[in-house]
């Protein structure tokens, strides 16, 4: 990961609300012979001081195997992102750069037991479904999802390092961050612009 303490986000509970803003997240291993990832909606726990994520995954899957050999896995969550010219600077002779927001998190991941992927199932059903659906957790009989549940399996990962980039042109004056904001929103080519724009005006001084 590339770091610079300008670009390093020190607010903990700022890099929690990204982690939950953004997460739907990659999970990498390691394979027999090519790194292994998949992408997966993970709930984000705090609890004692750590920070654990859970989720579940199709059995018998190449990341599946990957993760069974090897408990270490890799976990990046990614946000808005988006160019930014060198032409809104004060000195347009400088590179022109990306803006972004990323999260790499390291663990260990765990699998569980039919009764723990069922209760990770419930979280985030009933998280993201609404309570009056006709597909409401509480409205689907146990029965039949114990007997689908056979091909997934649900796993909690134990954080043991988080490393962020929350590059947001920190370097620059704030002259210079205004007016990227005022570029930015002027473009407003992608939500990514909009989303960046904001993430500078929270740290204006």
């Amino acid at each position: 990961m590339y770091k610079s303490a300008h670009f390093t986000e020190t607010n903990t509970q700022a890099i929690i609300n990204f982690l939950k803003a953004n997460s739907f997240a990659i999970i990498t291993g390691f394979g027999a012979t090519y790194p292994e990832s998949t992408q997966i909606p993970l709930e984000i726990e705090e609890k004692n001081g750590k920070i654990y994520f859970s989720g579940h995954l199709m059995k018998k899957t190449d990341h599946h195997k990957a993760f069974e050999e090897n408990e270490n896995v890799l976990v990046l969550f990614t946000g808005p992102h988006c160019y930014v010219s060198a032409s809104w600077y004060n000195n347009p002779q400088s590179a022109s750069t990306w803006n972004y927001m990323t999260v790499h998190a390291k663990g260990k991941i765990k699998f569980t037991d039919e009764e723990g992927t069922y209760n990770i199932i419930k979280v985030l059903t009933e998280k993201y479904e609404n309570a009056e659906s006709i597909a409401a957790f509480n409205k689907i009989p146990k029965e039949y999802i114990m007997q689908h549940i056979k091909a997934i399996v649900g796993f909690n990962i134990e954080v043991d390092s988080l490393e962020n980039v929350f590059k947001l042109s920190q370097n620059k004056t704030e002259a210079e961050k205004i007016n990227i904001i005022s570029k930015l929103r002027e473009r407003n080519c992608t939500d990514d612009d909009i989303q960046i724009a904001n993430e500078i005006e929270k740290r204006l001084n």
